[in-house]
Formats: C-alpha cells, structure tokens, sequence
C-alpha cells in the first residue's frame, strides 16, 4: 500500500479514537499503518531515508493533532498553531529516532525501544515547561470509564502501555502474515488481540460493579456564572461578582450545604495579597459565611503581591519597574466561620498565557510573547505544595484543583496525599467557545476520579459543571452556557488507592528500560535479519 496512503490511514484512526466524540477501540490499530510505512521505507532504496519518515511521521500526527486540538485557537491562533505544530515534530521525531534503532537492532528489540521511548516522551510531556500532555495516550479512555477502573493502580499510563501493546501484537501479526499467507497467523492475532482487550475490560467491569466506598456526606452547591471572559469578565468589579455569587448560591441554598463552589478567577478584579486582609471584599465574603455558618465558601480568586524587596525575587516574579517587583497568582480561597483564610496557588500554568517556559534562554530571543486572555498576562507565581482547606467542622478536607491542573494525574495525587477526601476542580473553559476543549476537559476529570477514588465537586464558568462519584460517573451537569447553580452530593473517601502511593511508576519503569534498551543497542549489533 502507498506509504503515504498508511499514513494517512494512522493519523485518522488515532483522530477517531479520541475523545469525547470518537471510540477508542481505534487507538489500538492506531500506529499500525504508520508502522508498516516504516518498515517499507527502512527496507526499501530510497535516499534520506530519515528525513522521509520524519515527513510520513508528521503528516500523521499532523491530522491527529489539528483534528483532538484546534480548539485552541478560539483563545490564541498563535498558541494553537504553536502547539499542534510543535507537538506533533515531537511526535515526529519519536518515530524517526525509533527508524533510525531499527536499522541497526531486530524488530522486537526496536519495538520495545519505542514503546519505552514513547511512554518516556508522555512523561516528559507532564513535567517540563514546554508541558502539554492534551494528548497523552491513556487519556484516550475517558469516555469510557467502565473499560479502565484499574486506573486506580496504573494511572493513565496504565492506559497508554495497553494501547502500545495492542499496536505492536497487530503490527507483528501483519509482518508475519506478509511472509507467511497463514490464515493461522490471522487466527492467532486475532485471538491474541481479543485476549488483550477483554480481560482489562473484564477486571474493570468487575471493579466497577463491586467498588463502592464508606464516608461522610457533603453537600455542595457548584456556581455556573456564565459570563464571557472576553467581553465582561475583567470589566467587572469583584462586588458585583460577589453579589452574583449570593444570588447563584441563594438559589440552591439550605441550612444543610457544606460547601458553595464558585470557579477559576471568579473574582477577577486583581486584589493586594496584603490589603485583602482588611478589605470591604473580605468582609463581605465573612459576613455572606456568617449568615451560612455551616457553609464553607470555596472561590477562585487573582491575587497580586507588590514589593520593592528584590531578595523576594522569583523566576515568576514579574517586573513593574526598576525598583518593584509582583508576584501574580491565581489563587483559590475557602473562607468559613474559622478566623483564617485558607489559600491555595495555581501551580500548573498554561504554557504561553499564565507561565514563560525557559525564560532565560528564550526572552533574550523572542521578547515578551505572553499571550493576553483577558487581563491575564502576567506570569503566575506557584506553591511548591498541594495546598488541602480544611471545613470549618474539620470534617471535611478538599484538594482545591485550578483549571489545568486537572490534566496531571501524578499532581493531583499530592492532594489526596495531603488528606483530602474529596476534590474539587475550579476553572474557566469559556476561552474555547462551544467545542471539544470543554468537553473533553471535563472528560479528563473522570480519570482523577478514578485514579484517587476521590468524588469531584467540578465549577466551571461557563460549563459544563458537574458532580463526578469515585467510579468517574458523572451524576449530574449543568449544561454549557447556561448560567446557574448546580447543587447536589458528594461522599468523602479516606482510603488511599495504589496509584495514590506509587504514582507514574510505568512511567518511571520505561525510562529506565529506555535507556537499558538504548546502550544495549548502541554496543550489539542486530543478528537477524528483515
């Protein structure tokens, strides 16, 4: 078949599988085609060689690409353009280096190369700077919660490494049957593949009819304000927001709601960290508590810490002028009854529009190119921690999630770490309009719930709000674009799941195997031949 043809072919599986609108069952078969374009470039005649696969390589991750993300340019062209041309040359490049061990090792040393590689670039892809791991194989399922409740000891990975098996079991199984004509090669394959996909399933479906969990019951009430970040957001005072949090909350309040929820930057209004203290805003939110004393009152909120002091200097910190110095947070609150306010900082940043990767290196050469959402240009300033409220009964313990930081499965764990027993997650997708981003935003959230077992209170500015149980069953939404208030119940859990203690250890595994594979490769010759 055409190579490019093949390509083409992969690049449209993997876009198909993806969620919230495809069927994941396609990323199994996903990398074969490109695979198999591999393997007749490798062994064919053709000059430059590499160069050629790189360009196969991009053109299908290309389509997976610009099909599952461009989404993102409703918030910035630039940024979309930047991120799907960007990842998918890392992409690219994954396959290229794998061509270039396969030439010199068997196929099945190489295979392994290559999935250990990929997993490692997934790895790579959570915790540097240039971070965007949209795309991450595992999170391929999230649709489909009933088939992946083992995530609750593998993580997403888990997720990944079933998709690279299935890949490589198919791939094989064609290699073999282009030299063998045997029907019972198909056969073998064929079973093989079945065997693969239904006893994960099979384990998952006998999880998620058994599993249920004892705790604490919480009532909670999620904000859906629905106002345009574009054109309202930041041309409002944080008064005005406050009196449209009492009238969201009022409509759904009772003497038994533990917690109100409002989203991300809710109050947008930029306040003085210092002068919040004694501020008519606080008062306010103290004395709206003091008429719910059983309420505890969880809001995004921006917050700005100006200071002439450069030994307070941070590679976050952002410049005013000569001799002052801000530090910019996107921060969230729980203010109760208690006299304190617990706060928590936002400390996976967008790439581009909240953080300046390698700044250092890259502003001397491009200049100032964060991106400008509304107001939020600045460079956010993080915590090292996974911050935890505590409820005014002490009963209750709720990691605080901000917006992106929902996607990083090992970062959310920090929170159930540190105690909580349920999570909530507070943010803004309204930068994306009415496409996937939202949804499967949203989506990806069922895989944290899964992964800590921990139900999830989710606020979102414009939507789609929603209560998710430990299962990752989403039991009720308010729909996008619609402003409301979403109340209902959620069930505390203090049990501590596999994933929990041990983290991204597949992750962590492939690497070293990574580099095991590649020395091996870089001192043996391959002794078969292809």
């Amino acid at each position: 078949m055409n190579r490019i043809l093949l390509v083409i072919i992969s690049g449209v599986l993997l876009a198909l599988g993806w969620p919230t609108y495809g069927f994941p069952l396609l990323l199994f078969i996903g990398f074969v085609p490109l695979l198999l374009a591999e393997r007749q470039l490798r062994l064919s005649d053709t000059k430059r060689k590499g160069l050629a696969i790189f360009g196969l390589a991009y053109l299908a991750f290309f389509i997976w690409n610009i099909t599952t993300t461009s989404w993102l340019r409703h918030a910035s062209l630039f940024g979309a353009c930047f991120a799907v041309f960007v990842n998918t040359a890392l992409m690219a490049t994954l396959l290229l280096l794998y061509h270039k061990y396969a030439k010199r090792q068997s196929q099945n040393r190489a295979l392994l190369f290559l999935v250990a590689l990929w997993i490692s670039f997934e790895k790579l892809h959570l915790g540097w700077e240039f971070s965007w791991p949209w795309l991450n194989l595992g999170n391929g399922f999230s649709e489909f919660i009933t088939w992946i409740q083992w995530y609750e000891y593998t993580g997403t990975f888990g997720g990944t490494l079933w998709v690279w098996i299935l890949n490589v079991i198919v791939f094989k199984g064609v290699l073999s049957y282009q030299k063998e004509k045997s029907k019972a090669v198909v056969k073998s394959t064929l079973l093989k593949c079945a065997a693969l996909i239904s006893i994960p399933i099979g384990i998952s479906l006998v999880i998620y009819n058994t599993y249920s969990h004892k705790g604490e019951t919480v009532n909670i009430i999620a904000l859906q304000p629905n106002i345009d970040p574009y054109s309202e957001k930041y041309d409002m005072t944080n008064m005005k927001f406050l009196d449209l949090l009492k009238e969201l909350a009022d409509s759904k309040m009772t003497d038994s709601t533990d917690f109100v929820i409002a989203p991300e930057t809710f109050l947008a209004e930029s306040t003085r960290l210092k002068q919040f203290e004694n501020s008519l805003l606080r008062n306010r939110l103290e004395g709206y508590v003091t008429k719910h004393p059983n309420t505890n009152l969880l809001v995004g909120i921006s917050f700005i810490d100006i200071f002439k002091d450069k030994t307070k200097v941070r590679s976050q910190t952002n410049q005013y002028n000569t001799t002052t110095w801000y530090d910019d947070y996107n921060s969230a609150i729980l203010i109760n009854t208690s006299d304190s306010i617990q706060q928590y900082n936002k400390s996976k940043l967008v790439v581009g529009i909240e953080n300046f990767p390698y700044q250092s290196i890259l502003k001397p050469i491009l200049g100032d190119v964060m991106i400008d959402l509304g107001g939020t240009v600045a460079m956010k300033t993080t915590q090292d921690n996974r911050g935890v409220f505590t409820s005014s009964n002490s009963n209750f313990k709720v990691g605080p999630i901000i917006c992106y930081e929902s996607v990083y499965g090992e970062f959310v764990t920090g929170y159930v770490r540190n105690n909580a027993n349920f999570l909530s997650i507070i943010t803004n997708d309204a930068w994306w309009n009415e496409t996937q981003g939202h949804k499967q935003h949203l989506s990806y959230a069922r895989l944290r719930a899964i992964e800590t077992r921990r139900d999830i209170a989710r606020s979102a500015n414009t939507g789609i709000s929603a209560i998710i149980n430990a299962k990752g069953e989403i039991t009720s939404s308010l729909a996008y674009n619609e402003k409301g208030a979403l109340s209902g119940q959620i069930t505390t859990n203090d049990h501590i799941t596999f994933y929990v203690k041990a983290g991204d250890y597949i992750a962590r595994i492939s690497i070293f195997i990574l580099i095991f594979v590649f020395l091996i490769g870089f001192f043996r010759r391959k002794k078969e031949k292809y």
